[in-house]
């Protein structure tokens, strides 16, 4: 993903996560929409995950994600957020999480376009 990233004219300042979901601290080129960035980051990890697991199957992300933009003074907490998913997630869902996001900070959205249910195979 970083590799990615650099070839995209970004900067990966942390990356993290656990299962279901991966967390990117990223900071973008202006000079190509976030959309395009994360497009390309979630094709080239697919087909590197694929090529380098046993898999049953072609890996895929959904087909959404999430993008906020953070203040400077806050760097070191999102970092801190990121490093320690795996101890956060233990006391709340992501999805619990995502969506009180959301709602803080008046997001609106509709509950049924927000996640896809998982398809193996």
């Amino acid at each position: 993903m970083g590799g990615t990233l650099k070839s995209h004219k970004a900067s990966l300042l942390k990356a993290g996560g656990i299962e279901d979901h991966v967390h990117l601290f990223v900071r973008t080129n202006p000079s190509f929409a976030i959309s395009k960035t994360i497009q390309m980051v979630k094709a080239n990890s697919s087909r590197w995950i694929t090529d380098l697991t046993c898999l049953p199957g072609r890996f895929q992300w959904q087909r959404g994600y999430g993008a906020f933009s953070v203040s400077q003074s806050r760097a070191e907490a999102v970092k801190d957020y990121i490093q320690d998913q795996e101890a956060h997630h233990r006391t709340q869902r992501f999805e619990d999480e995502y969506l009180a996001i959301l709602a803080k900070h008046q997001i609106p959205f509709d509950r049924k376009y927000v996640f896809e249910e998982e398809i193996v195979g």
